[in-house]
C-alpha cells in the first residue's frame, strides 16, 4: 500500500496526543505566532511531518540523528516538525529524549490516521502493524508540498532537500522580505532601536495617548508581552522592541509602567513603555 494523498491535496488536520499525553491539533503547529498576528503577516509556517516504523528501527534512528542536526535551524527559522509513530506517549517520551529531540512526537496508537492516509505496514517482521516510513512537507494551510516515500532509506529526505522544501514555501509568505517589516504599520509595534538611540523619549511627546497598567505578561522566549491598563479591561500588547534601549530588554510581570498607546491595524499595542517607581 502507498499513500494516496497527492502533491497539491490537503492533509487532514487531524488531533493525536504528544509524547506528554496531551492532544494537539495539526495546526497548531502553523500557526503565525502573537507578533505576526499583530503585525497583519496571517500566512503561517511550513510543517515537516515524519511517520516512522518505532524505537527499534535502525533506519529512523539514522534518519532522527540528521534532524537532530536540524532543529537549531528549525527554532531560528520558524518553521515545524513532528514526528509520528504507533508507539505510545510514554515510549515516545523516552525515544525523544534519548536522541535529544526537541520536537514533538505524536502517538497514533489506534492506527487511525496511519489507515486513513493509507499507510499501513502489514509487513514489519518484528512488530506488527506500524507505519510505513514518510515524510510530508506542509504549507501553512496543511497543503501538500513534497512527499518522500521513505521505505528505503534512500527515499528519505536529506537536510538539504528539506531546507530547500521550506525555503520554496516561505518565499510566498507575506513577511519574508526585508521591505514587508520596513513599512510604518509594522515600526510602530516592532520598533527599530534607532527610536530610542538618543535615550528614553517623554512620554506623550509625540501627540500619542499616555495609559498606566500592569504588565500581565512577559514571555522572554518571544519578547511578547500584554499590559493590563488601570483605566479599561482591554489588555494591550506590546513587543520587547517597545521598550526603550539597546539589546534585548525584558520585563517581569507584575510590574508598574506608563506607555503610550497606538492604534494599529488589528488592535491597540503599547510603546515607549518605561518601568514606574
Amino acid at each position: 500500500m502507498t499513500t494516496h494523498l497527492q502533491v497539491g491535496e490537503v492533509f487532514n488536520d487531524f488531533a493525536l496526543p504528544n509524547h506528554q499525553g496531551e492532544l494537539m491539533q495539526l495546526s497548531e503547529f502553523t500557526q503565525p505566532n502573537l507578533l505576526d498576528r499583530k503585525l497583519g503577516f496571517l500566512d503561517g509556517y511550513p510543517l515537516i511531518v515524519v511517520f516512522y516504523r518505532g524505537f527499534f528501527c535502525p533506519r529512523d534512528r539514522q534518519q532522527f540523528s540528521q534532524l537532530v542536526q536540524l532543529q537549531p535551524e528549525l527554532a531560528v527559522n520558524y518553521c515545524q516538525l513532528v514526528t509520528i509513530s504507533t508507539d505510545p506517549p510514554l515510549v515516545q517520551a523516552a525515544f525523544r529524549a534519548g536522541l535529544g529531540a526537541q520536537w514533538t512526537f505524536l502517538a497514533d496508537e489506534k492506527r487511525e490516521l496511519i489507515n486513513q492516509i493509507n499507510i499501513l505496514d502489514v509487513t514489519e517482521g518484528e512488530y506488527a502493524d506500524r507505519a510505513q516510513p514518510y515524510t510530508f512537507v506542509l504549507r501553512p494551510n496543511l497543503t501538500v508540498h513534497k512527499i518522500y516515500n521513505g521505505w528505503f532509506f534512500v527515499g528519505r529526505p536529506t537536510l538539504e532537500e528539506l531546507r530547500i522544501d521550506l525555503r520554496t514555501i516561505m518565499q510566498t509568505n507575506s513577511n519574508y522580505s526585508y521591505e514587508d517589516y520596513n513599512t510604518p504599520e509594522v515600526k510602530q509595534i516592532r520598533i527599530p532601536q534607532q527610536e530610542w538611540a538618543n535615550g528614553t523619549p517623554l512620554l506623550g511627546a509625540n501627540g500619542l495617548p499616555v495609559r498606566r497598567g500592569i504588565v500581565r505578561s512577559f514571555d522572554f522566549k518571544t519578547g511578547n508581552g500584554v499590559i493590563a491598563p488601570l483605566d479599561t479591561e482591554e489588555d494591550i500588547f506590546f513587543n520587547f522592541t517597545a521598550i526603550p534601549g539597546e539589546g534585548y530588554r525584558t520585563v517581569n510581570p507584575g510590574t508598574k509602567v506608563e506607555f503610550e498607546v497606538v492604534t494599529g491595524k488589528f488592535s491597540l499595542s503599547a510603546r515607549n513603555v518605561q518601568i514606574q517607581n
